[in-house]
């Protein structure tokens, strides 16, 4: 077995080898002046089961990138390839809520299957039903399993909230580890990027309150949501998102809002100049080391986060 990186999220790829024991594979990747990529294995992996660790946020140059790496492998005679996306980038692009729109969530599951990947294994995918764009075995990881030892801490008069009815099942998961009551945000999206918080169903008043989502964007979501559950009587207000993106102005509109503490695993590498005061990131790689151990073994990866006989 080896386990390769792209540049999209190095760190988090060095983490994971570390938990595992092992080191990174050798891979070249390199942009030449016209800004096309080029990715080589620095190594022999004929006959090897590998694991190619990439986020595909933007720019697209990262996706670009992982389908190379897919290719270069099944090129270079590997056994099986696993790609380990711990972000899916286009997940939000997941129907076709309009006419004359891309499906593009389904485009790059194609595009991934069609270059040579076996299986998948990402985390928090924005509609789980992505899971069937694939004809390959696919493994969904759960981003509340990193956060919930962190959040125990937090479980006083708590209320997890969801931002939209589209988060219930993740926020009743928190809710039943949590043991605290659940809430749902009625929110309306009248263009891109834009939210309007209708109606808060369910009771925040005098009580503290985690927010808790798939993913922060622009972040406007989230703004408006705590500024509606403090003017419903919420008192500490918190957020758990799986992915980071931040992009735009997110990072200082959420270090300005009332939120006293925005957490964010590391599935996106977060630049430094997106990084606030507010935020704590927490690490991944501990489940994504063993979501791979547990691949190569053939091991059950689901009994990570259910009890089977239950």
């Amino acid at each position: 077995m080896k386990v390769f990186s792209g540049y999209s999220n190095r760190p988090l790829a060095e983490k994971v080898a570390e938990k595992m024991g092992c080191d990174l594979g050798v891979l070249i990747s390199r942009r030449f002046s016209d800004g096309e990529i080029w990715v080589k294995y620095g190594e022999n992996i004929r006959g090897l089961e590998v694991f190619l660790i990439q986020s595909t946020n933007s720019p697209a140059d990262n996706l670009m990138e992982l389908l190379m790496m897919i290719d270069a492998a099944k090129r270079a005679s590997a056994k099986k390839i696993t790609a380990v996306i711990p972000y899916y980038g286009y997940s939000r692009q997941d129907r076709k809520d309009q006419p004359r729109v891309s499906i593009t969530a389904k485009l790059v599951a194609n595009l991934i299957q069609t270059a040579g990947a076996d299986r998948v294994i990402t985390m928090d995918l924005h509609a789980s039903q992505i899971q069937g764009f694939f004809d390959i075995p696919t493994d969904h990881l759960y981003g509340s399993s990193v956060f919930i030892n962190r959040l125990i801490s937090l479980n006083d008069n708590l209320a997890i909230v969801s931002p939209d009815v589209g988060g219930i099942k993740i926020a009743r998961a928190y809710a039943k580890s949590l043991g605290a009551s659940l809430v749902v945000i009625d929110k309306r999206r009248p263009q891109h990027n834009v939210a309007e918080i209708v109606n808060i169903i369910g009771n925040v008043e005098g009580k503290n309150v985690l927010l808790v989502d798939d993913l922060i964007d622009t972040g406007g979501t989230m703004v408006n949501a705590v500024n509606a559950l403090r003017s419903y009587g919420a008192q500490r207000i918190f957020i758990a998102a799986t992915h980071g993106v931040l992009s735009g102005n997110a990072s200082k509109e959420l270090n300005d809002s009332p939120v006293e503490k925005v957490f964010v695993t590391d599935t996106i590498s977060i630049p430094e100049n997106k990084q606030f005061e507010k935020l704590e990131v927490l690490s991944a790689s501990s489940i994504f080391a063993e979501a791979i151990t547990r691949t190569y073994n053939n091991e059950s990866i689901s009994s990570l986060f259910f009890n089977e006989k239950s």
